[in-house]
């Protein structure tokens, strides 16, 4: 019995393959140019539009809440429009495929499309790190700062603690102590043309009394109360100045170094509460944008398979 070895041609036939690129990068750059460009068009937009909301005086513009929500609105919104149009440029300019599956092209139609949000995300990331971005960045920063007003307290302690300084708050305190009894002095004797002087009077101050008792204060400010002997020998020198007595001058130097560690602490605690502000700031700042950039890579894969379907039809 013969058996045929003949077999068809179907069973060693290969498959077809094209020699094209399954990539159109023509498309892809110019859908990234295209969403680069109205991305940096809408952030211009938003930015000018935001500053313009903010107001240096008081009850004027709008609030620091209302600024930050409506900045990330107007980055998902300018994500959404630019990601978009990006998308279906890329995928309505892309070559058209020929003997290639559906699915296959519907792949290639989203490839297509992340790969011109990708491209537009890196471009204008440069953009934003030149010339263009400073001016951006600039007016987002003086509106946040206006907005936040808190550059203020977070000087205010290194300020008073600048034992340097006559004019900062810490001179301020001191010179408090030093502040004339003007019932002590209306009640002193006149002492014109006598050899007799008062343990308080001018004469008997110490030139150096000042920097010496801020030297004080600075020694013990931040470990806790003012040692025993300090309190005795500023109360010295306050009386000598003052015409106060011992007993009362030593009270206002307990009572002046009480606030300026009641002053020191609030500064602190506004200074800690600011930067406690800015790092959440910056955490949802970039939370955000992470959102709104997975929001603009998807509109874009979604959009051009959108004007690939068209540009088959």
């Amino acid at each position: 019995m013969a058996f045929s070895n003949t077999l068809t041609t179907d069973e060693y036939r290969e498959p077809i393959q094209t020699q094209a690129s399954a990539v159109s990068w023509g498309a892809i750059v110019a859908g990234a140019a295209g969403a680069a460009a109205l991305a940096l068009i809408l952030l211009m937009l938003g930015t000018g539009l935001g500053l313009s909301s903010v107001s240096p005086w008081a009850y004027s513009g709008v609030s620091a809440t209302t600024f930050g929500v409506s900045t990330i609105l107007w980055l998902t919104f300018t994500q959404l429009i630019a990601s978009g149009m990006g998308g279906y440029l890329a995928g309505r300019l892309r070559s058209k495929w020929v003997d290639v599956h559906t699915d296959e092209v519907h792949f290639r139609d989203t490839a297509h499309g992340f790969l011109s949000w990708a491209v537009a995300a890196l471009a204008t990331a440069a953009l934003l790190t030149s010339v263009i971005g400073s001016i951006v960045n600039s007016g987002i920063q003086a509106g946040a700062a206006m907005a936040g007003n808190v550059a203020t307290a977070t000087a205010v302690g290194p300020e008073m603690m600048n034992s340097n300084s006559n004019n900062g708050p810490m001179g301020y305190f001191v010179d408090s102590l030093f502040r004339k009894n003007t019932n002590a002095v209306a009640s002193a004797p006149d002492i014109a043309g006598s050899d007799v002087i008062p343990v308080w009077h001018p004469k008997l101050t110490p030139a150096g009394s000042t920097p010496e008792v801020t030297r004080i204060f600075m020694n013990s400010i931040r470990s806790g109360p003012l040692p025993a002997e300090d309190i005795r020998y500023v109360g010295q020198v306050v009386a000598q100045r003052t015409g106060l007595t011992q007993q009362d001058a030593e009270k206002r130097v307990i009572d002046t170094y009480a606030h300026v560690q009641t002053k020191l602490h609030d500064a602190e605690t506004a200074a800690k509460e600011a930067a406690d502000k800015g790092r959440k700031a910056s955490a949802y700042a970039a939370l955000w944008l992470f959102i709104s950039l997975l929001i603009g890579a998807f509109v874009a894969s979604f959009a051009a398979t959108i004007g690939g379907r068209q540009r088959d039809m």
